[in-house]
């Protein structure tokens, strides 16, 4: 019953519309001009969705993106360096849907990559310069790639089309994640059955002839990671490439400069772990914010970001517990200057101001929730989030409900 009303909410608001990691914080306009939205947040309520100063601009459902039955999971975004279109990348659990979003206000599906070999709940994408890396946790999937500068291509009016991939790698079959790190140029596939599920190292600087490039396999699994060339407050770091690994059961910091010799350069954990998921840095590289998928379920604790402090990455420290307003799961989290964007699952995307994490304090500021239903310890709701484009748009990747785009109210 959910996903039916959910499925005619979708189309009902489709047709009154008319239808590396690393990211650099220059590159983002904080100020970008106000647009309509479809559904202003006022008293609390977007349409049906709740929300607290965030607007949504528009809403694809899942099965116009990846068929009748599909299920949503990651997200990311491509900006063309030519036309200045942003275009969102939503993975399914069939393939990996292209979305032109240059018209907020009406998304264009302009086809999908379909899965190199299964359907899987796990499929995740990043980017690099203007390529598109893709795993799925598929049997024997390995890593597609896509150019993206074939979307200029499309004519929306034969849209959506059926894609094939650009290059195949075949070093691993199966993968849970992929990272990039793109002023380097090298992907890290992790959770794949190479390395003891550790980082499985790929030279992308050729994008349509990517190498093998050795792995890491000292310290097993790794669920997910961050990848950056280092500079923050550790000098003796300086200008590495760093790694810092969400290993089911603590984080792993390695410097993986040198692929033949990867070093482990610490790790720590923390108290009642449950899943250690995936984490993202600061962006003064000084604070590491940590989400842990089962402590909500396995202690019966509010959602939790547990903070490190990354000062000595040698001697890293706990540096505190930030406690939300539900008991639903984290998921993914990224930051965005001064706000930290939390995929929260059935509780939605929350925003929070990290400006005072130095202090301790971490303030929700917004949010809007996908999963109108409850606040549920459960994995229904937000996958994932992500908040780069120059544009101020943000785009949502829920595994029920498929493709979201929404906005701070007023920007």
């Amino acid at each position: 019953m959910k996903k039916a009303i959910l499925l005619i909410c979708s189309l009902s608001l489709l047709i009154s519309c008319n239808k590396s990691d690393v990211i650099d914080p220059n590159a983002i306009d904080l100020n970008p001009d106000p647009i309509t939205v479809l559904s202003p947040c006022e008293n609390g309520m977007a349409g049906i969705y709740p929300c607290n100063d965030y607007d949504l601009v528009a809403h694809i459902d899942l099965t116009t993106l990846g068929g009748i039955g599909a299920s949503g999971n990651d997200c990311w975004g491509w900006t063309d360096p030519n036309t200045q279109k942003e275009y969102a990348l939503m993975c399914t659990s069939t393939g990996l849907s292209f979305i032109d979003i240059s018209d907020p206000l009406n998304p264009v599906n302009l086809g999908q990559l379909p899965t190199q070999t299964n359907n899987s709940t796990w499929r995740d994408v990043k980017t690099y310069g203007n390529y598109a890396f893709i795993v799925s946790e598929a049997s024997g999937h390995g890593m597609q790639v896509f150019d993206l500068t074939r979307l200029r291509n499309v004519d929306p009016n034969n849209a959506p089309l059926t894609f094939s991939s650009d290059a195949h790698y075949t070093g691993f079959g199966n993968a849970h994640n992929i990272v990039i790190n793109e002023a380097n140029g090298y992907a890290y596939a992790v959770g794949t059955g190479t390395f003891s599920g550790g980082p499985h190292f790929v030279d992308i600087s050729d994008p349509l002839n990517p190498i093998a490039a050795g792995g890491y396999a000292n310290d097993a699994y790794s669920h997910d990671a961050q990848v950056i060339t280092y500079n923050g407050p550790d000098t003796d770091h300086t200008g590495k490439e760093i790694l810092i690994g969400s290993n089911e059961n603590e984080v792993v910091i390695i410097d993986v400069t040198d692929k033949s010799n990867p070093t482990r350069i610490s790790t720590i954990n923390y108290s009642n772990i449950g899943y250690t998921h995936q984490g993202w840095f600061t962006e003064d590289m000084r604070y590491f914010l940590l989400g842990d998928e089962l402590d909500e379920r396995d202690f019966g604790i509010n959602t939790r970001t547990v903070v490190f402090d990354f000062n000595d990455l040698d001697n890293p420290t706990h540096h505190m517990d930030y406690l939300g307003p539900t008991t639903a799961i984290d998921h993914n989290g990224y930051v965005k200057g001064d706000l930290f964007f939390l995929s929260n699952y059935s509780a939605g995307v929350r925003i929070i101001d990290i400006t005072n994490i130095s202090s301790g304090n971490m303030t929700e500021v917004g949010f809007f929730d996908t999963n109108p239903n409850n606040n549920n310890t459960s994995f229904d709701g937000v996958w994932n989030v992500y908040p780069y484009f120059a544009s101020g748009n943000i785009i949502v990747s829920d595994t029920d409900s498929g493709f979201f785009i929404i906005r701070k109210s007023g920007s």
